[in-house]
């Protein structure tokens, strides 16, 4: 019988362009002091949990936040560059309320969710999804009937959820993808299954105003 695979899915700690709004994509943003500070919140909570591997994208906020997992496990990060975010071109660096006044009709279209819509210089969302589920698969395979954690983006977490709950790439989202939270599937070779999402309570009480910057 089949051995399911235990993913601890989890989105970087907070970046200040997290806070901006700004679209990050493939730029480089390390963590904020709050979302350092929420790292090691995360990985308190999850000092008892039996990993057997921790894989990260290999973007400095997904790293960091990986590195303080690793610390509590002793255990390696395996960087995987299929676990980076999507790839939003000319539109990174950008806020919300940039992109819709300088590139209305792409703005338009990217909230739209049309599935084979790229910005210049970025990624579509069906690439996107088989890029990094794809990597989850892969690495869910090299450990059948563990638990392992992977440390990555809200877009790739998003993709995970729609993929366990077979919700469409192009249907609004009604899900939260908060830093720092932990979120639960099942992989199997039949695919993934939703377990728990979103789970803040480690966060408690933690802000901005409560870390130096």
């Amino acid at each position: 019988m089949e051995q399911a695979t235990r993913l601890v899915l989890i989105r970087h700690g907070e970046t200040a362009w997290n806070r901006a709004t700004r679209i990050q994509g493939h730029t480089d943003i390390p963590l904020s002091p709050l979302g350092l500070a929420q790292a090691e919140r995360l990985a308190e909570a999850l000092a008892d949990e039996p990993l057997a591997a921790i894989y990260a994208s290999d973007l400095s906020r997904a790293r960091q936040t990986a590195d303080a997992l690793a610390r509590v496990h002793e255990l390696p990060v395996r960087l995987d560059a299929g676990l980076r975010e999507r790839a939003f071109g000319r539109f990174e660096g950008l806020s919300w309320d940039e992109i819709a006044q300088d590139f209305p009709e792409d703005a338009a279209r990217w909230r739209r969710r049309e599935p084979d819509f790229a910005v210049g210089g970025g990624e579509s969302l069906n690439s996107f999804s088989a890029r990094c589920l794809d990597a989850a698969r892969r690495a869910a395979a090299a450990h059948p009937g563990a638990s392992i954690a992977l440390v990555a983006h809200g877009g790739v977490l998003d993709c995970l959820y729609r993929a366990a709950t077979r919700v469409a790439l192009a249907a609004p989202r009604s899900w939260q993808l908060g830093n720092a939270t932990i979120n639960r599937l099942l992989a199997t070779t039949e695919g993934f299954t939703l377990v728990g999402w979103n789970d803040d309570r480690h966060l408690a009480g933690l802000t901005a105003d409560d870390v130096a910057a």
